[in-house]
């Protein structure tokens, strides 16, 4: 019994003394990691976009009425969030920031790619090693950044073409389709219009269901599904099968069927943009589930 006490009495110092190690040993410091803020610009300021490379033609965006737009190297319709990917470079931080003395050091001296945003330019260097990073050097100093920021920038021009037939503003105000200029449809000349939220079709012997039209409607229509975007010229010796959206403002959007198999191939002259579409996807795209009797 006298042993169990000695035991006992043993074990309570030593988790006293632990106890006393743990309070009166020196504490770490914490060590924050610092961030450097690249700058202190806003995206929403600026109005034109310029990538520049060492041995190909740049690429160049301008926002209009509040879109962003490619202007070279031809004029169109650009996708706002790979503009918007690219602009995201203003609001990058670094772990490590330097001064832009030695260029040479940095590869800047000849840069792999160059950004200006306005009249702001960013430079693109070499790359670290170590960190598989990326030195940026903009306004006096040097930053060692992830590599997305200059992949971002090098993708191919088509791939920043917006991938909607529409513009945005047209997008929302799609009203109705006259279809009646496409083969399978001439015949009975069929119209679908949206009036007052319920879809109409022009054959009088046309019975649209209005789950049926709208489930059409949003899944091939309001979020269309597009391969692949290209420029074209509309060859003018040539009349396709065309249709034409309807919009609730009166204006009418007029899209030719260049091509129906083994893919679908959409034109929108007035833009000069040609759109890929599946052919599984097309084929619905273009016929209405407007359950036409006999």
């Amino acid at each position: 019994m006298k042993s169990r006490w000695i035991v006992n009495i043993l074990l309570l110092a030593l988790v006293l003394a632990i106890v006393v190690f743990i309070k009166l040993r020196p504490q770490q410091e914490i060590v924050k990691e610092v961030a450097y803020e690249v700058s202190a610009l806003k995206l929403a300021t600026f109005t034109k976009v310029s990538i520049e490379f060492p041995t190909k033609a740049p690429v160049a965006f301008e926002k209009v009425y509040g879109y962003w737009y490619i202007a070279k190297p031809y004029k169109a319709r650009a996708d706002q969030m790979l503009v918007m990917r690219i602009l995201s470079l203003v609001a990058a931080k670094s772990a490590q920031k330097f001064e832009a003395t030695d260029l040479t050091q940095f590869g800047l001296d000849q840069p792999k790619l160059k950004l200006k945003f306005d009249n702001e330019e960013f430079i693109f260097g070499t790359f670290n090693p170590v960190t598989s990073e990326q030195y940026v050097a903009y306004n006096n100093h040097v930053y060692l950044l992830p590599v997305s920021y200059a992949e971002n920038a090098q993708s191919p021009v088509e791939e920043y073409l917006d991938k909607s037939p529409f513009k945005p503003d047209e997008q929302k105000k799609i009203a109705g389709f006259d279809f009646s200029h496409l083969e399978q449809w001439e015949e009975v000349r069929l119209n679908v219009d949206l009036v007052d939220g319920k879809w109409k079709a022009s054959p009088e012997k046309a019975k649209p269901t209005q789950n049926e039209m709208n489930e059409w409607f949003d899944s091939y229509w309001r979020n269309m599904s597009v391969q692949r975007v290209e420029p074209y010229t509309p060859d003018r010796k040539t009349t396709y099968p065309s249709f034409e959206v309807k919009l609730n403002d009166g204006r009418k959007v007029h899209i030719d069927k260049i091509q129906e198999s083994p893919e679908l191939l959409l034109g929108r002259p007035d833009e000069g943009m040609m759109y890929h579409v599946p052919p599984d996807i097309g084929f619905t795209l273009l016929n209405p589930p407007i359950n036409l009797g006999k």
